[in-house]
């Protein structure tokens, strides 16, 4: 079964590299519904600004947040087309692991 994702190799490693630290996780959670500055996120941290500034350029290699310049201010916001991606790719490989769990019950079954 080949998993269809529109994501290179590349991309899905940056994604979920990206996704496995709780603080950017938290990060994107909070851009989802609108836009942050950089500076209202880092208020949120107990971290320094640099610290938070390092996690939204992971956020933004990976294409999980779109930044923008608005004065002096940079401003956030989650990505929806790369989480949609990613999503999609969940559930590639769930249906995936799915099918082979119901073969391998209906393996079990015939040995009954």
């Amino acid at each position: 079964m080949v998993v269809e994702h529109e994501l290179s190799d590349a991309d899905v490693d940056r994604i979920f590299r990206a996704l496995a630290d709780a603080t950017r996780r938290d990060i994107l959670r909070r851009t989802i519904d609108g836009e942050q500055s950089v500076s209202a996120l880092a208020g949120e941290y107990e971290m320094s600004f640099a610290a938070v500034q390092k996690h939204v350029a992971v956020l933004e290699a990976a294409h999980l947040i779109v930044k923008r310049a608005e004065g002096r201010e940079r401003l956030v916001r989650a990505d929806p087309d790369t989480i949609a991606r990613a999503r999609s790719l969940l559930a590639e490989y769930e249906r995936l692991w799915r099918s082979r769990i119901d073969r391998l019950d209906s393996l079990l079954a015939e040995e009954d």
